[in-house]
């Protein structure tokens, strides 16, 4: 629930550029890295957010990174920049702040419950962005505690150097069984009441190999050990390894075909994802995407087997 929630902090701190994820997820598990009081399992006395914007500058996509993960998406191979590739693009930027000392959750561990992305217009591959990232919203839980992470992508228009923000995602997180003194002040998170699941009729069907994971890690950077084998699964209480929640969200949006410039559209989109049970690799994935491209499509992801369900979502065009 957003309840007076602060906007971006004015403190910035620029980073000599966009740090890779591998280094990241080492510093984030490293027993000897810094921790704040209370991630053993005692409380500290007062739990808030840093106050600080991380900023990386002049962030431009490589062409050779951009046509793998349009290939492996699905997307047309061209120079307009998919939705779910600026996530990867601006996603270490958001990291490196929950790696901090003094961010109050453990990133180990910490669950994906949700993504919204806005995209004002088409983006292109020349394009030199600027990524901002900061942290708000820690509420409770009633499986732990709760964090958004928000992200902003800048880029010039015009003649001049004034910028725009063309995309912007809200990832949602869980700290499974993490309780902090002095968080709630922001409100309260409850778990939203649901029906019991009934697929519908599906529209695809995905057949998700075991080197899933390890062929989108390529392209995004994330290589979480939960994404990589059955083996590195284990040590975080998988059965097997998962596949990337953004991975399933990016395919989606590139099977809906909303938000591609040309025939007269802005490329504007918004684009939302919840996550349900994660995806065990190998797996059959049943997909139902509908609607249209004027008003939008509603997708939804389940366990072709068993019948439960794993995301759903929709993708719905901006103004022309």
């Amino acid at each position: 629930m957003d309840v007076d929630l602060p906007g971006r902090p004015s403190t910035v701190k620029t980073l000599p550029g966009v740090p890779g994820l591998g280094g990241l997820y080492a510093r984030a598990v490293l027993p000897g890295w810094p921790r704040l009081p209370g991630r053993g399992g005692e409380e500290p006395d007062d739990a808030s957010l840093p106050e600080v914007t991380y900023r990386a500058a002049d962030v431009v996509a490589d062409p050779e990174h951009l046509v793998r993960y349009q290939r492996l998406l699905g997307e047309p191979v061209d120079d307009v920049l998919p939705a779910g590739f600026v996530h990867v693009l601006a996603f270490p930027v958001a990291m490196a702040l929950m790696v901090r000392p003094d961010f109050p959750l453990p990133l180990a561990g910490m669950v994906h419950l949700a993504n919204t992305v806005t995209v004002a217009r088409t983006i292109r591959s020349d394009e030199r962005l600027e990524v901002h990232a900061w942290a708000r919203g820690l509420v409770p839980h009633p499986r732990g505690t709760q964090v958004e992470l928000v992200t902003e992508v800048t880029a010039r228009y015009g003649a001049g150097d004034a910028m725009e923000v063309v995309w912007r995602g809200v990832s949602t997180y869980l700290a499974k069984g993490v309780t902090r003194s002095g968080v709630g002040a922001g409100g309260s998170a409850a778990a939203p009441a649901s029906a019991p699941f009934t697929p519908p009729m599906p529209t695809a069907r995905w057949a998700l190999d075991a080197g899933t994971g390890r062929r989108y890690a390529a392209v995004s950077g994330d290589r979480n050990p939960i994404h990589l084998s059955a083996l590195t699964a284990k040590a975080f209480g998988f059965p097997r390894a998962i596949a990337h929640g953004m991975y399933t969200a990016a395919r989606a949006l590139a099977e809906s075909g909303v938000g591609r410039a040309g025939a007269g559209r802005s490329g504007a989109v918004e684009w939302t994802v919840e996550f349900a049970k994660p995806v065990l690799l190998p797996s059959s994935v049943a997909v139902s995407i509908t609607g249209d491209e004027a008003s939008g499509f509603e997708y939804v992801g389940w366990d072709a087997r068993r019948g439960k369900e794993h995301f759903r979502g929709h993708v719905t065009p901006g103004a022309s």
